[in-house]
């Protein structure tokens, strides 16, 4: 679809301009995302060099300027300065929405702090290409960005998910996703559904859907992983609900230690693998009635 001659000959209002860009495939980049990297002054990049590959492709000469995580802070205080002066600034990240895991959202509340109008220009994203695809619910879902590096810190934040029947969607990197489908499966039980998005948009995109016991299986049986990742899956019901459900987990492991003479933890073990969830879930709920009994 051609743009309309009114639309290309009317000038480009003064502000910021956050500006999504392919995630993969170069046809993903809207009419009007090219049109505003056309019309602006300058184009704030996650990375020039990046940026430039993309600008060469479409035949874009706008100067850039970089505008990444180092630099955040510095770059926000020069960029709000030219966009008080009447400036047109756009901002790109490497690929996909900035703001979104990306540099972009300190410009945008420096700019909006300033009095300075602060346009959105839609295009491609990861995480909302991938929910989109993963047959999960969308009707709700939260977004989380990456999980943490470290395992500690990971099963913490697997942990406190909320049960609410949304849908938790995150980026993951290619070397850590194994690592981090043991840590789901640890907290949640084999059986939790998982969709794992990888190369989205990309020639080699690819989607792999099941419970998280098998899709781990599944990528440690390759030679490699590549490529960026979104990982998704939806928890049904609240722990409490899930335990009131299926009775007291207290007195479900009391009977198992009492049945076969086995330790508290043994029978907490097994009662989890039972019911589908984590053990660390289990443990947590049978805290909970403990400390009501008190």
């Amino acid at each position: 679809m051609d743009v309309p001659s009114e639309v290309q000959d009317k000038p480009l209002a003064p502000g910021l301009y956050l500006v999504a860009t392919p995630i993969g495939n170069l046809e993903d980049m809207t009419l009007r995302g090219l049109r505003v990297l056309r019309s602006v002054d300058r184009i704030a990049c996650e990375d020039t060099r990046q940026t430039q590959k993309l600008l060469h492709h479409f035949g874009i000469k706008t100067p850039t300027v970089s505008y990444h995580m180092h630099n955040e802070v510095s770059r926000a205080e020069e960029l709000t300065a030219e966009l008080l002066a009447g400036g047109r600034i756009a901002v790109v990240s490497d690929a996909g929405t900035p703001g979104i895991a990306d540099p972009g959202g300190q410009i945008a509340a420096a700019a909006i702090a300033a009095g300075v109008p602060v346009f959105p220009v839609p295009g491609a994203n990861a995480a909302i290409s991938g929910l989109i695809a993963s047959g999960l619910p969308t009707e709700r879902f939260t977004f989380h960005g990456f999980l943490p590096a470290k395992e500690g810190a990971r099963k913490t934040a697997l942990e406190a998910l909320v049960r609410d029947g949304g849908t938790h969607v995150f980026y993951e990197a290619p070397h850590r996703i194994v690592d981090s489908l043991a840590d789901v499966e640890t907290t949640f039980g084999a059986v939790q559904h998982v969709v794992i998005g990888r190369e989205l948009t990309k020639l080699h995109e690819e989607f792999l859907r099941g419970p998280v016991g098998e899709m781990r299986a599944t990528l440690v049986a390759r030679a490699s992983v590549r490529g960026e990742i979104v990982l998704m899956f939806a928890l049904a019901g609240t722990s409490s609900e899930a335990s009131e459900a299926k009775g007291s987990i207290a007195a479900e492991v009391a009977a198992v230690m009492k049945a076969e003479g086995i330790g508290e933890m043994d029978a907490l073990k097994r009662v989890a693998r039972e019911r589908g969830i984590g053990k660390s879930v289990a443990y947590r709920e049978l805290q909970r009635e403990q400390n009501r009994r008190r």
